[in-house]
């Protein structure tokens, strides 16, 4: 039953299966994209009111929290494709880390800018070097590592293989960017924004929207990641033709 299973899912790492299973998810994913990021946005920035604390500043949540978790889990995404890559040598799984790089740098710039006027209104400064801070400045600079890794080194096979260690070598601090707030009180940041916990939660007029804009948003890497990928394998198909 387990190896059914896996064979299914494996024969999409042929890339031609994979693009007619990308065709039939990528519209839908775009769908769900614009039907939740549109109204979980209005939701929140003009429907709910502001923050004891953070008066309308709490409010840069709805950009902030979905950025940051995608920052992190495109990032582990990435290191799971590049582990298949070196195990298995699948071209999908090195291209999919590929076209994922960009739109987790872009989400971890964001995170960064919106973190930054957050802690401006609240903390009084733009940035300290708190561990989780830290750790996202430096998870940036491996997004870039990487993007100009896979810009410097040719043939494809041998970028695949140094960008593959390298991300594997990065997903510490990815780690860390994820779970560091849960075993250190130390620093400004606070703790998490969704918890399992009602008592550490948000309050319910924040947390249903905010709910809606991180499935918009992951939503949205889902539809970004299958038509970049689908556009790497076809350029490389081009280049193996030509």
């Amino acid at each position: 039953m387990k190896n059914s299973a896996l064979n299914k899912f494996w024969k999409y790492s042929n890339p031609v299966l994979f693009k007619k299973l990308a065709k039939i998810i990528s519209p839908l994913a775009g769908l769900i994209a614009i039907l939740a990021i549109i109204p979980g946005l209005v939701w929140g920035v003009f429907f709910t009111g502001p923050d004891y604390k953070q008066l309308e500043t709490v409010k840069i949540i709805f950009i902030h929290v979905p950025a940051a978790f995608l920052a992190i889990n495109v990032y582990l995404m990435m290191t799971v494709a590049s582990l298949v890559w070196l195990i298995r040598r699948q071209y999908v799984s090195a291209l999919a880390a590929k076209s994922s790089a960009m739109i987790g740098l872009i989400m971890t710039i964001a995170t960064i800018i919106t973190g930054s006027l957050w802690g401006s209104s609240t903390w009084g400064t733009y940035w300290v070097w708190d561990p989780r801070l830290t750790s996202f400045a430096v998870l940036l600079c491996f997004y870039v590592g990487y993007i100009i890794l896979w810009s410097a080194i040719k043939p494809l096979e041998r970028a695949a293989n140094v960008t593959s260690l390298f991300c594997i070598l990065g997903s510490v601090f990815a780690l860390l960017s994820r779970y560091i707030v849960f075993f250190i009180d130390q620093g400004l940041h606070q703790g998490p924004t969704l918890s399992l916990d009602e008592e550490k939660n948000i309050d319910d007029s924040y947390y249903f929207p905010l709910i809606l804009a991180l499935v918009g948003f992951s939503s949205l890497f889902v539809y970004l990641l299958l038509v970049r990928t689908t556009t790497e394998l076809n350029k490389l198909k081009l280049k193996l033709m030509g």
